[in-house]
């Protein structure tokens, strides 16, 4: 215990509370096309979700150690440079769900601690060859993989059910969804916990409390599986209310192919090690189910805006984990204060502003877009 001083308490609380952020920003991943297609009503969902991410969290950690000893020298990291790249991550996770933007909470971590480290300890820092092997290809090729198998497999899906009474077709699909979601709710567990779980056992090999190449202990395992189960359970309203109606007009059929399409892709890319944005394999897999279904209306705007917010998540990220790295590394614990009142001040902004415009379980599947009233609504709502 003698390792862990005040600055890798705050990490870890801090790392903690941006697995937190990943669970409610991501829920829309798992279960925005059921809550949809309405397989499963918005609050089961979100706690079926809820637990499957903790369970997930149990499964691999082949992820968390890419990140602890992959994409940055951790010989070269201090616990600042890892609270700044934190706060870096927050905050574009915060922005974007304000918004309604499917953005990559992988790539907000990945960019801050890129970021951060790239200031604090210079480029040497940074094994930039990790960082396009592990994390810029798999962005590439993942969301348009899951894209294909989910055209293909709704193309089939209403090809061999031509014929059949579309009742019973969606009575049958959308009991499926409740399979295929879950698993996605699984598999995001398993891949997304692990960032945290990486980011805190780097943490804390940069300390000595850890040998190097050292995984997870079960402490850390148990508590990030914790925390993201606990933010998914909140629900990410606003990104569901963007997943399932923003993008296309999702049926039950289109529903589970993209579900099924999506597990495939994360589960075997945490086996490999791929830290992958589950956001933007869901992404893909739902345009992918929409493009699959003749006839069907793609909003091609919308998903225009998506992939620019992929493009600016990693670099937006690490301006951010940079600036706040050199603060702290110039000031110290007085630095990682400033750091840390500035970041609660524009998070807290960031939520009060969202209850401008509350989207909840009851009014998700209002509408498919996503707005900011310049003026606080006549009525009360919960806003998420």
């Amino acid at each position: 215990m003698d390792h862990i001083t005040f600055l890798v308490a705050v990490v870890i609380v801090t790392a903690l509370a941006f697995d937190f952020t990943n669970g409610f920003h991501d829920t829309a991943n798992a279960m925005a096309t059921s809550i949809a297609t309405g397989a499963l009503t918005p609050r089961t969902a979100v706690l079926v979700s809820g637990i499957l991410n903790i369970v997930g969290a149990f499964l691999s950690t082949e992820v968390a150690k890419t990140i602890s000893g992959g994409i940055v020298d951790d010989t070269l990291v201090t616990p600042g440079m890892i609270f700044a790249g934190l706060v870096g991550a927050i905050l574009w996770n915060l922005l974007t769900w304000l918004v309604g933007l499917p953005s990559s909470s992988s790539h907000a971590l990945f960019g801050g601690l890129i970021g951060a480290v790239w200031v604090g300890a210079g480029s040497h820092g940074v094994h930039f060859d990790k960082v396009v092997e592990k994390v810029l290809i798999p962005a590439v090729a993942s969301p348009l993989v899951a894209g294909v198998v989910a055209l293909l497999a709704t193309y089939l899906a209403y090809r061999l059910t031509d014929r059949a009474r579309k009742k019973s077709v969606t009575k049958g699909f959308r009991a499926g969804q409740i399979a295929s979601a879950s698993l996605v709710s699984l598999a995001h567990g398993t891949n997304d916990a692990q960032k945290t779980m990486g980011v805190i056992t780097l943490t804390l090999i940069s300390t000595g409390a850890l040998g190097h190449d050292a995984g997870p202990p079960l402490w850390l395992i148990a508590s990030a599986g914790l925390a993201i189960g606990l933010g998914t359970y909140l629900g990410g309203w606003r990104i569901i209310r963007t997943m399932g109606k923003g993008l296309t007009e999702i049926q039950s059929p289109q529903g589970f192919a993209a579900e099924t399409a999506s597990t495939s892709v994360i589960l075997t890319s945490a086996h490999l090690g791929f830290a992958l944005s589950t956001t933007q394999v869901a992404s893909g897999s739902i345009l992918g189910a929409g493009l699959g279904r003749r006839l069907a209306e793609v909003r091609w705007g919308v998903a225009g805006r998506m992939v620019i917010a992929w493009m600016v998540t990693l670099p937006a990220a690490a301006l951010v984990g940079g600036v706040s790295a050199s603060v702290v590394t110039n000031g110290g614990n007085v630095g990682a204060a400033v750091v840390a009142l500035v970041g609660a001040a524009l998070a807290a902004g960031i939520v009060l502003l969202s209850r401008r415009n509350p989207v909840d379980a009851k009014n998700v599947n209002d509408t498919h877009e996503v707005t900011i009233r310049n003026e606080p609504p006549s009525t009360v709502g919960t806003a998420a």
